[in-house]
């Protein structure tokens, strides 16, 4: 049954303000299948968002809502809290299947609550419980959520302003960006002077920063505008930490399942970190969340951390499904290849519009850093971020086809997510459509 006329008016005079992705998009979504989305008004569209990166798999995969309906069928439990069930059974068996081997022997889990914020919080809390100690250090640039604790690790200061009281004693340290870069070197001194200074805060005993429980950190940042961490400074953030008994978090929310070409962005550096936060796509479309972590901090006491809906089992179901299907598929190694066409594609693009400052990614997570190209250039010869032109691209986009989202400073990062099941043929699509929308 196709909904009123007035559906989108309806909902958006009664939801609150906080709504985002629907301000941008006027539509009512109706229907999905794979990459393509359909609005009830009969239009189509490229998903590359995909639920902010939750749907690995895109809209519907038939293996996915198979499982799903049939475990639907089963009569077994649709919720467990954290009752032991076949498909909690299951899809722990998948998912360690998928870990870094040396990672995996070790490894404990927690469930959370179905949000990847609840993953960071009940990362601070276990390592803060397990060291004592009481500072998180966390990036410029960094998105962990939007619950108070995750909130306070988040760099945005717009969703910060209003509220008081946030978690004390977080830290922020500068986060590798080539084209903004924090010490106005570029790359790579940007890094390693990046390094030496979160060296000397973590040695210094003037630094004015305790040991931290934990440093927090993505391997490739998303919300804060699609920036990759180079290799070489994650294995030497790696280094330092393990040197000086601090335990590393990475936050693989939106990186991991297979998005950047390996199934942990962390993984194309080599290194081994103390945590995994996972969300997003490891439910295969359903709320899910968890923290990985390895055995030697696992001084929780029973109850240390709940949440109702940690047993979801739908997520269960169709998070193993997903894994089995990126497995059975190769789509790992497909997104490093597609990626490659897609970032060739938009780099093509980038020569023929100024506007794009920067095209960055890596896999199938990319961003284009939209600049106003009459602005004054900063001393690395970087434009102005322009916000403003971002939004009426993406506007653009979405009458094109194209369903995109924004990020980054000043929301001037236009951000590409598309699903792993994404053809070439549909890539090549999705860039006419992108040049369509800069015209």
């Amino acid at each position: 049954m196709n909904p009123p006329e007035d559906a989108y008016t309806f909902v958006r005079e009664r939801e609150s303000s906080a709504r985002t992705y629907a301000n941008a998009v006027p539509r009512v979504l109706e229907r999905g299948r794979l990459t393509r989305i359909h609005d009830t008004d009969g239009n189509s569209y490229l998903d590359c968002l995909t639920v902010a990166g939750t749907l690995a798999l895109g809209h519907n995969h038939p293996v996915v809502t198979a499982r799903v309906r049939e475990y639907l069928d089963s009569g077994q439990m649709q919720q467990a809290l954290d009752f032991t069930t076949p498909a909690k059974h299951a899809f722990l068996r998948t998912l360690y299947r998928h870990l870094p081997p040396g990672f995996a022997a070790t490894a404990k889990v927690q469930f959370c609550g179905p949000s990847g914020a609840d993953a960071a919080e009940a990362a601070v809390k276990l390592f803060k419980s397990a060291t004592g100690r009481r500072t998180v250090l966390t990036f410029h640039g960094a998105y962990h959520g939007m619950t108070a604790g995750a909130l306070s690790l988040t760099g945005n200061l717009r969703a910060k302003e209003r509220v008081a009281s946030l978690m004390p004693d977080v830290h922020f340290l500068p986060y590798p960006y080539a084209y903004r870069c924090p010490f106005g070197l570029g790359e790579p001194q940007g890094s390693t002077v990046g390094l030496h200074y979160i060296e000397r805060v973590l040695t210094d005993p003037e630094s004015g920063i305790t040991r931290p429980a934990a440093v927090i950190v993505e391997a490739v940042q998303g919300e804060g505008g699609v920036v990759p961490a180079p290799v070489e400074w994650l294995r030497g953030l790696r280094a330092i930490t393990a040197a000086l008994d601090v335990p590393l978090v990475v936050d693989e929310i939106q990186s991991g399942v297979g998005r950047t070409g390996t199934m942990f962005a962390f993984e194309a550096a080599g290194i081994e970190p103390d945590a995994i936060l996972m969300s997003k796509a490891v439910g295969g479309g359903f709320p899910l969340s968890l923290v990985l972590y390895h055995e030697r901090y696992d001084g929780w006491l029973p109850g240390s951390h709940a949440g109702t809906f940690r047993g979801n089992q739908l997520g269960m179901v169709a998070g193993a499904a997903t894994l089995d299907v990126i497995e059975a598929e190769g789509l790992v190694a497909a997104a490093a290849t597609k990626g490659a066409l897609l970032g060739d594609l938009l780099k093509d693009l980038a020569h023929r519009h100024p506007e794009i400052g920067e095209v960055r990614g890596r896999g199938l997570m990319w961003g284009l850093e939209i600049v106003d190209p009459q602005g004054r250039p900063d001393a690395l010869g970087s434009l102005p971020a322009d916000g403003a032109r971002t939004t009426a691209l993406k506007r653009r986009c979405l009458e094109n086809g194209l369903l995109t989202e924004s990020g980054g400073r000043h929301g001037a990062v236009l951000r590409l997510l598309p699903p792993l099941t994404i053809t070439e043929e549909e890539i090549t699509e999705l860039a006419d459509r992108l040049e369509k929308s800069f015209d």
